[in-house]
């Protein structure tokens, strides 16, 4: 009886676990309470209307169990042996059997209307205000302000929070595994489409106030939206187990007021225009080796040690890929090495980032080659020149 009813209460409890990983509305909402066990409205009107839909099909189920059970206890108590109830000798109702089929039935219609509603609300990306692509990363997050007029913004996200609170040697601060060092920023009440899809593995992008659930897949572009209708910082994570480092793949998003976030934008373009002029332009060692060491610590040191000594990637120090060619070394830089754990940087930093940090790797650690890799090198070797 005790296996049968830990049986019973997993099949009850499994449509529930169903609903709340479709929806995605829960957990890490910034108004939400940490542990607390229901949904949250969010802070979108789609958000509340999936939160409704919650609420009404879970106050059916719970009136179901409340006649079913009490039907069930009912006859245990009133019809037990010990009260002298004798068996009745009979195979079918017929009017039973229509009554439990057309009932079920009538419910499962009566719930259908508005979920199939809201379902078409949730898919419905037509008419929006601002498109932005989403690719997932190993483990960080790339976005894309598409432009009408082809002047994109696009930048990375990654997670802030140091080794020192991860690994105990800190305090965690109050966001822990929740703080990236670029958020996202939409415009308040604007609605945005999503265009999510990934660069390695599957990913999913997840933020519960702004009810979007959506899986990051390989070679797939899925759609979703938003609309935001109060400001705030609304925090998520990847809803999907991406690797070792799963935990450490945040999403925080800012949402301003249409002045704020012009203003933002704004400064992406300059900064975007920044970088191009700079492409042109002849950098000291001196220059790379400061420049190079900032990339360094943070794209590189995570896997091959912050003195090049190596880790979970090979180490850089007396590497013959650091001390040979400098075409092979740009290679793996831009290209990557397919079925090793070493991604490809081309996309994720930009060629000046990317020319410092391989000047710093072929000069630090004792490597001392003496090379100076420009801007130009590096979008000479992406052309094939």
């Amino acid at each position: 009886m005790h296996l049968q009813a830990k049986r019973l209460s997993k099949l009850a409890l499994s449509p529930v676990l169903m609903l709340l990983s479709m929806l995605g509305t829960a957990a890490w909402a910034e108004e939400a309470q940490r542990w607390q066990t229901n949904l949250t409205p969010g802070v979108t009107e789609l958000g509340a209307k999936i939160y409704d839909l919650h609420m009404t099909v879970f106050w059916i189920c719970v009136w179901i169990g409340v006649v079913v059970f009490g039907l069930m206890f009912y006859s245990i108590l009133t019809h037990r042996k010990s009260l002298g109830a004798k068996p009745a000798d009979f195979h079918e109702s017929t009017s039973v059997e229509i009554a439990w089929t057309v009932v079920p039935f009538i419910i499962l219609i009566v719930i259908a209307f508005p979920a199939t509603k809201t379902l078409l609300e949730v898919y419905d990306t037509d008419d929006a205000d601002l498109d932005v692509m989403i690719t997932g990363y190993q483990w960080k997050w790339k976005y894309e302000y598409i432009d009408p007029n082809g002047d994109n913004v696009s930048f990375f996200s990654n997670l802030r929070t140091g080794k020192t609170e991860i690994y105990n040697e800190d305090a965690k601060g109050q966001h822990y595994l929740l703080e990236v060092d670029e958020p996202m920023v939409l415009p308040v009440n604007k609605k945005v489409r999503f265009l999510v899809t990934a660069n390695d593995v599957i990913h999913a992008w997840w933020v519960p106030a702004l009810a979007v659930k959506r899986d990051a897949i390989p070679g797939f572009i899925n759609e979703t939206w938003t609309k935001a209708t109060q400001t705030g910082i609304y925090r998520g994570q990847c809803a999907e187990l991406c690797g070792k480092d799963h935990g450490y793949m945040p999403i925080v998003v800012n949402v301003v007021e249409e002045a704020e976030y012009k203003n933002w934008l704004n400064e992406k373009k300059s900064q975007a225009a920044e970088i191009k002029a700079l492409m042109s332009k002849n950098f000291s060692l001196d220059e790379q080796m400061a420049a190079g060491k900032e990339v360094y610590d943070k794209s590189c040191a995570a896997c091959h040690g912050a003195n090049g000594e190596g880790g979970v990637g090979k180490a850089i120090a007396k590497s013959p890929i650091a001390t040979g060619a400098l075409a092979t070394h740009l290679d793996v830089g831009v290209n990557g090495v397919p079925g090793t754990a070493m991604q490809a940087f081309g996309g994720q930093i930009n060629d000046v980032e990317m020319a410092a940090v391989i000047t710093y790797q072929r000069n630090a650690f004792g490597n001392n080659m003496g090379d100076v890799v420009q801007p130009i090198d590096v979008y000479n070797f992406k052309q094939g020149k």
